[in-house]
């Protein structure tokens, strides 16, 4: 079985590191191929040191190999290209991407989608989302850090004491929570607030506030995201939130609502409210913003503060996101590998292939996606 990594367009991260190569080779019937050039990070040499075949026609990897590994999904002119029957592994996005699930449908090309990968104990070492929002997590702080105008830490000097700066997170899921980790190690004052109550003892433990703000009825769902607010709700959220906001030299706002549109949290007046050269980092730009007048990839300054709107922060730090994401990547080959048919088994009895395969034998399986795409 070739598996097989080609270079990303418009990315930073790849999605196999060495290491990880290392690991694949230990399994019977495997061959690894990369393209030439495959990262600035990693040279050629240490791609063949690893044990990867290393190729420079981009076409004939596309034609003759059986898995293809992405951090992003494939472009319709690859997905054109690649072999008949073949499994492509990415982030997929099939809730949005129906371009690109249709095109690997009529191809006969499967297709998993890692964000889709269940979150339970057993699928947390392939859980690429949950990695790479850890990463995000420490990047949006030091992000701001490097942007406010402000010290993080208390300090003591011949000229007076300089108070701790503030810094305020909004969710407190895997990204907030590593935020809030980074932010107290720089030494911040950190309050955090999040529309499940269940996570207030994991704030605590980090050493940050808890903001409590009555909601009425929320809760997270079977995956352990946050459920969608009310439109009431999310009124009396952002009531609650403005206060916090005004008191805070940095605001990070996570909250993402998995195939949704991201909730408008903090509004135009709230950021009128904050102090003249505060900022915040907005996690959900890529999916419409937490921050009204966000824009993706951009420094704006809006009411006197900057948003940041950086969409692919794990690539910010992409030696160590591409590390992560190839280990979750061989994991989950790993789990599923044949030895005796020398493939992956796509069997949906498996609660976790069930969750995360897309499209199998040109037609689009997965349960959830149904009222998308109809199937079987």
């Amino acid at each position: 079985m070739k598996i097989v990594a080609l270079k990303e367009i418009n990315e930073s991260r790849v999605a196999l590191v060495p290491d990880s190569i290392k690991k694949l080779l230990l399994l019977e019937g495997i061959e690894v191929l990369v393209e030439k050039d495959l990262t600035s990070m990693v040279s050629n040499e240490a791609y063949e040191k690893a044990g990867a075949k290393v190729v420079d026609s981009r076409s004939e990897l596309l034609a003759t190999g059986h898995v293809f590994l992405w951090v992003n999904e494939p472009t319709l002119e690859d997905i054109g290209n690649m072999r008949k029957g073949s499994l492509s592994i990415s982030f997929l996005d099939p809730y949005n991407n129906t371009e690109t699930v249709n095109a690997l449908a009529s191809s006969g090309i499967d297709a998993i989608s890692m964000e889709m990968i269940p979150r339970t104990t057993l699928a947390q070492k392939m859980d690429a989302l949950s990695s790479q929002a850890s990463l995000a997590g420490y990047v949006a702080v030091i992000l701001g850090a490097n942007k406010l105008d402000r010290i993080f830490p208390m300090m003591m000097t011949p000229a007076g004491t300089i108070p701790p700066s503030r810094v305020f997170v909004i969710g407190a899921g895997v990204a907030g929570l590593q935020a809030i980790a980074t932010a107290k190690r720089l030494g911040a004052r950190v309050e955090a607030f999040d529309t499940r109550a269940v996570v207030e003892e994991q704030v605590a433990s980090l050493g940050a506030k808890f903001v409590k703000v009555d909601l009425g009825e929320t809760g997270q769902t079977k995956d352990g995201y946050a459920k969608a607010l009310t439109e009431d709700q999310l009124k009396i959220q952002q009531k609650a939130m403005a206060k916090s906001c005004a008191n805070a030299d940095l605001v990070i706002t996570t909250a993402k609502l998995f195939a949704r549109k991201a909730p408008i949290i903090v509004t135009k007046e709230i950021l009128s409210e904050m102090r003249d050269g505060s900022v915040v980092v907005d996690l959900a730009a890529g999916t419409g913003g937490n921050v009204e007048g966000t824009i993706v990839d951009q420094d704006t300054v809006i009411e006197g503060v900057h948003v940041i709107g950086i969409d692919n922060l794990p690539g910010e730090v992409a030696f160590d996101a591409s590390s992560m994401y190839s280990s979750n990547l061989t994991n989950l080959i790993t789990h599923f590998y044949d030895k005796e048919a020398k493939s992956i088994s796509l069997g949906t009895e498996d609660e976790i292939m069930k969750g995360c395969l897309i499209v199998k034998d040109g037609q689009v399986v997965n349960e959830r996606l149904k009222d998308i795409y109809g199937g079987k």
